[in-house]
C-alpha cells in the first residue's frame, strides 16, 4: 500500500499552511526512527533531495553508545557522515502530530552515494531484488504485541523501572469489556494509524494484563517492515499523548507472558499466491515446501535477528504461546512456525519466533533469505509435527540464548553468502556488545540472592 501523500500534495499543503513539519527518517539497528525535523518550506524547496546524519547511527546500541569494533565506523575513522535520502514514495501525514508528514529514508555513502550495506532497509532490499530474479513477490504480515502501564514513561523512569502496574487487572485476550476501558489509548492508535496511509486491521486484547495486539493487513515485504516501524513509533507516541507507558519489551515480568512480533509470509507470482496449488495435499505448492524446509533448516543461523536482546531469549519457555522447537505444525500455536490457511488460496507460513523487540528489516530479509536457500536447493520439508511440541523430544531447539544465537549467526556460512561478510561481521558485533554490556551489569535478582546468604 503506497504513502498517502504526493510530493505535489506535500507542496501545496506547505503553502496553505497545513503541514509546517516533515519528519526525515531513518532507521537504525534496533529498528527505530531515527533523523530529523524539518521546517516543511525548506524541504519542499531543497530537502527532498538528501541531508546527512552521522554514519554513529548504524553502530550504536540502544542507549546510544558508540562500542569499538565495528569496521564500518569508529573514533579512529572519525565518525563521518551518511547521507539520507528521503524515499518520496513513503510521504504521509503524521495525525497524531499537528501538521506535521513523515518521509522514511535510504542510508548512502557519503563519498560514493551507494546503499550502505549494514543498513536495515538495504538489507531487505537486497533479498526482495533476489527473490524478484527469481520471479517472485514476498508477501508478509506482521503482529505488533506491546503492554500498556497506568503511568507514564517518566513517571516510571523517575520509579526506576519497578513500579510496573498494566493498565488492566487481569487477562484481557480478545476481551471486549476491559479493552473498552483501554479505548482512549487503542482508538486514537487504530485511526491515526489507517489516516497516515498504514492498513491497520483490527486490534484486541492479549493474553496477559494489559497486553494488546495490533495487527496491519499484509503487503509487499518493504512495505510491511515500514508499515510496523511507523506504527511501533506512533504506540509509543499516543501511549505518551495519553499519559500512558506502551513498552515492546519481550519478557518484563518473569511472571507474565511475553510479547512476540509473529511474521506471516507468502510468495505470490504474477499477482496470485505461488504458495497455493489447489490439488496438492494442505494446498501447499512445492515452491512453498522449498521455501518452509529453508525456512526452518537456517532458523538457528538467524534467531538473532529475531532476537536480538538478553532479554529477548527470557520469552521462550514450556506452555507460554513462545515456541522452543523450530518445526512446523498444521495450525499449532506450539510450533516455531505454523501453517494457517491449509486448503485456501491464503495458505501461508507464520513464524512465530520472533519477540515485540525484532527489527523487521532484518528479520524479514533474513527470511527471505532462508526460503530463497531453501528453493534454489530445492529443499525437502520434513513432515508435520503434532501435538505439544514443547514436549517433542525430537525436535530441534530455539537457540536458548543470546550468546548461542551469536555464534550460530557468526558461523553461519549460510548467511555470510546471502548477507555478505560485512553485514554479518557488523550484526555479529552488535550481538557481542550487547552480550558484554550484561555481563557487566550488576542485576537486582543477584544482589537479593546473595546479599546476606553468600
Amino acid at each position: 500500500m503506497p504513502a498517502n501523500l504526493s510530493f505535489d500534495a506535500l507542496k501545496k499543503a506547505v503553502a496553505a499552511g497545513e503541514i509546517d513539519t516533515v519528519l526525515v527518517c531513518m532507521v537504525d539497528m534496533q529498528g527505530r526512527l531515527m533523523g530529523k525535523r524539518f521546517h516543511a518550506v525548506n524541504f519542499v524547496e531543497s530537502s527532498f533531495e538528501e541531508t546527512h546524519c552521522c554514519n554513529y547511527l548504524l553502530a550504536t546500541d540502544l542507549e546510544m553508545a558508540t562500542p569499538p569494533g565495528y569496521k564500518a565506523t569508529s573514533w579512529e575513522r572519525g565518525y563521518g557522515d551518511y547521507v539520507m535520502a528521503p524515499d518520496l514514495s513513503t510521504l504521509r501525514r503524521v495525525p497524531w502530530l499537528e501538521g506535521t508528514a513523515m518521509v522514511l529514508c535510504d542510508m548512502l555513502d557519503h563519498h560514493t552515494h551507494e546503499p550502505v550495506p549494514h543498513s536495515p532497509r538495504a538489507i531487505l532490499k537486497a533479498q526482495i531484488a533476489r527473490l524478484e530474479a527469481l520471479g517472485y513477490d514476498a508477501m508478509m504480515a506482521t503482529e505488533l504485541e506491546f503492554f500498556l502501564f497506568e503511568k507514564s514513561f517518566d513517571e516510571i523512569r523517575r520509579g526506576g523501572f519497578r513500579d510496573l502496574t498494566p493498565i488492566s487487572g487481569y487477562n484481557e485476550d480478545y476481551h471486549i469489556l476491559q479493552t473498552t476501558k483501554e479505548e482512549a489509548v487503542m482508538r486514537p492508535i487504530r485511526n491515526h494509524l489507517f489516516a497516515a496511509g498504514i492498513p491497520i486491521e483490527n486490534s484486541k486484547g492479549e493474553a496477559e494484563a494489559g497486553q494488546e495486539e495490533l495487527n496491519i493487513r499484509y503487503a509487499s515485504a518493504l512495505d510491511c517492515a515500514d508499515h510496523h516501524t511507523i506504527a511501533k513509533n506512533a504506540v509509543k507516541e499516543i501511549a505518551w499523548q495519553n499519559g500512558h507507558a506502551a513498552s515492546f519489551l519481550p519478557k518484563w515480568s518473569a511472571d507474565r507472558i511475553g510479547s512476540s512480533s509473529h511474521v506471516h509470509q507468502s510468495l505470490w507470482k504474477d499477482g496470485k499466491p505461488a504458495f497455493y496449488e489447489a490439488d496438492a495435499d494442505l494446498g501447499m505448492s512445492e515452491l512453498m515446501k522449498h521455501y518452509m524446509a529453508g525456512l526452518i533448516a537456517y532458523a538457528p543461523d538467524y534467531t538473532y535477528f529475531l532476537a536480538p536482546y538478553v532479554n529477548s531469549y527470557k520469552r521462550f519457555a514450556k506452555g507460554t504461546f513462545a515456541p522452543t522447537k523450530t518445526v512446523w505444525s498444521v495450525d499449532n500455536r506450539t510450533a516455531g512456525f505454523r501453517l494457517c490457511g491449509e486448503g485456501t488460496k491464503g495458505v501461508r507460513v507464520e513464524c512465530r519466533i520472533g519477540g515485540s523487540d525484532l527489527n523487521p528489516y532484518l528479520a524479514q530479509a533474513v527470511m527471505l533469505a532462508a526460503g530463497i536457500k531453501g528453493i534454489e536447493d530445492k529443499m525437502a520439508l520434513a513432515s508435520a509435527t503434532s501435538g505439544d511440541i514443547y514436549d517433542a523430544a525430537e525436535a530441534n531447539e530455539v537457540p536458548r540464548t543470546l550468546r548461542a544465537a551469536t555464534e550460530t549467526l557468526r558461523n553461519s556460512t549460510f548467511l555470510r553468502e546471502a548477507l555478505g561478510d560485512l553485514v554479518v561481521d557488523h550484526y555479529t558485533r552488535a550481538a557481542e556488545w550487547e552480550q558484554e554490556e550484561f555481563d557487566r551489569a550488576v542485576t537486582d535478582w543477584e544482589i537479593a540472592r546473595g546479599f546476606e546468604r553468600a
